[in-house]
């Protein structure tokens, strides 16, 4: 009776009661806060302005999108490596349709979306019905997409389209958040429409893992596939699914990113993939399967970047140093998170 008590008080109840969903989110968002308020103590006050966390979100919608489509797959059990070359793709077609072909922004997206459907129910096919391993299969749609983007066209330039100029350069005004600029002016704390279309897929894809009969699948199957088939789950649907989601998604972040770069080329969103896989793993997702949560993705990206902006204001701006201190941060996240587990199963075990 007296174990009871002490295991079902105080940190050491909480901790065993959390689930393992809701734990890892914490010291992701833990983790964060850490990070950024040490970059404004050792790093200046350069990190205290609004923009400087806006301009975050700006660099990185696209990362943002892709790696809630990549954490989905991976609560669901399995991976997509192809999202990247999927990006890449995208961004190549729209700009070629909308300044070889005197294409429109609508039809821009019904390309990006096409694209990333495509992906996504050819992945998932071979994925689910045909039990092909995922890695497998979206390596080959990796290679697939990049040898698609240099076909499509090879040299890189910069789209002239007028209407998506006009609509690349809008920006919405945060209110509240400005700053003083050097030379006295007030200049508005801004954000760009791609960070806008991010943060709507992290709250619907939220609401889905969190309220939905299909999301409570994912984490079903990805847990333990036996078991969800034993509770009537479609487990094969439910692996298309999630592959599906994640090509769709990948299609509107390859349309995003097009808006924040504005160009066409065979080598946009290199290594966009491993960012994700990064940001999933350190939002809280276990590559496992069955543990993840979108908002922890999003704190995820947030983190990555953070610290690569902290290594460029250090002076290390070279690519190895990024490199280094995001393979460190890996490590970190993987090593809290397994002793958070073992540790919890034991508590759970008293």
């Amino acid at each position: 009776m007296d174990k009871k008590n002490k295991s079902g008080s105080g940190f050491a109840g909480w901790f065993a009661k959390t689930s393992d969903t809701n734990l890892l989110l914490t010291i992701t968002i833990t983790v964060f806060f850490l990070m950024y308020i040490g970059a404004i103590v050792f790093q200046g006050k350069g990190f205290l302005k609004a923009q400087t966390f806006f301009n975050i979100l700006n660099a990185n919608a696209a990362l943002i999108i892709t790696s809630v489509g990549l954490s989905i797959v991976m609560i669901c059990g399995g991976i997509d490596i192809s999202v990247g070359g999927v990006v890449a793709l995208v961004s190549m077609s729209c700009a070629v349709y909308l300044d070889f072909h005197d294409g429109n922004i609508f039809g821009a997206i019904m390309i990006a979306v096409g694209i990333g459907l495509a992906f996504g129910v050819v992945q998932g096919l071979l994925v689910a019905y045909l039990d092909i391993q995922p890695f497998i299969v979206t390596l080959a749609g990796m290679f697939f997409a990049r040898g698609m983007t240099t076909i499509v066209h090879t040299a890189p330039f910069n789209v002239k389209n007028e209407a998506f100029v006009e609509l690349k350069d809008t920006r919405v005004v945060v209110p509240g958040f400005g700053s003083v600029n050097r030379l006295g002016n007030y200049v508005n704390a801004y954000v760009e429409i791609g960070v806008l279309v991010a943060i709507l897929v992290v709250i619907v894809f939220f609401v889905v893992l969190r309220w939905t009969r299909l999301g409570r699948g994912f984490y079903a199957v990805g847990g333990n596939s036996q078991s969800a088939l034993m509770l009537g789950i479609n487990v094969r649907r439910t692996k298309f699914m999630s592959h599906l989601i994640c090509g769709l998604l990948a299609g509107i972040a390859g349309f995003v990113y097009f808006l924040h770069v504005g160009s066409g080329s065979a080598s946009h969103a290199s290594g966009m993939e491993m960012n994700a896989i990064a940001s999933s793993i350190i939002g809280g997702t276990l590559l496992t399967g069955g543990v993840g949560n979108v908002i922890g993705t999003l704190f995820g990206v947030l983190s990555l970047s953070t610290i690569q902006n902290i290594v460029s204001s250090a002076g290390l701006g070279q690519a190895w140093w990024t490199g280094i201190t995001i393979a460190g941060m890996l490590c970190l996240f993987l090593v809290i998170q397994s002793v958070v587990m073992v540790n919890k199963k034991k508590l759970l075990a008293k």
